[in-house]
């Protein structure tokens, strides 16, 4: 759980409210404009425990992209086996010790004003979970995805435990069908990490 204030002023971002008709697209290209443009391991990251509804935004669109067999993103954090302030630098050593040159994606939840609910915020640089909740955990991912689930400022704990699950599942479902977007745009080539594909504007006319 990130507050989005934590963010660091010098990181881009870019924001949607998970509604919108064009998240995919617009939402999806921006987070693609900020891949490498080498061949990398592209890993997702999801942060989060379903022992705490607002918390459990990232594990729930992780288990539910899990149920949809990307190709190319693979995906560490679910409901089944969440990754959370316990276990998350363990996490990041497997990571580092099973994949070459990994390009980490962070998913995580976030508190914000009332008028932000249901934003989902991507920006580039990693991001401090557990930073709402006054934890010290270690910085997460090349770039980050997060999405704001309640209002910040106040008895952060029981507003996360308070959250709708209705939002949540909503959002966590939008989260999984970018995610789809994204793993349709990036192909492998022979031996080596994914690479993003070019748009076909012939199909996207």
């Amino acid at each position: 759980m990130s507050l989005i204030n934590r963010f660091k002023n010098k990181n881009e971002s870019f924001r949607m409210y998970y509604q919108e008709a064009e998240l995919n697209t617009s939402l999806g290209e921006k987070l693609i404009s900020w891949f490498p443009s080498a061949p990398r391991d592209y890993i997702v990251v999801f942060i989060g425990t379903d022992r705490s509804t607002g918390d459990a935004l990232g594990p729930l669109a992780g288990s539910l992209f899990s149920s949809l067999n990307p190709k190319h993103l693979t995906i560490y954090g679910t409901l089944h086996q969440p990754v959370h302030a316990t276990n998350l630098q363990d996490y990041l050593d497997k990571i580092k010790l099973k994949h070459r040159n990994p390009f980490i994606i962070a998913i995580d939840a976030c508190l914000g004003k009332n008028t932000s609910i249901g934003q989902l915020i991507a920006g580039t640089g990693p991001i401090s979970p557990g930073a709402a909740l006054n934890k010290r955990l270690p910085d997460v991912g090349d770039i980050h995805l997060t999405g704001v689930v309640n209002v910040s400022g106040f008895m952060e704990y029981a507003v996360l435990q308070n959250t709708r699950l209705s939002i949540v599942m909503d959002m966590a479902t939008k989260i999984s069908e970018l995610l789809v977007y994204i793993d349709q745009r990036l192909c492998y080539q022979h031996a080596q990490p994914a690479i993003v594909l070019p748009i076909n504007k012939e199909k996207t006319m």
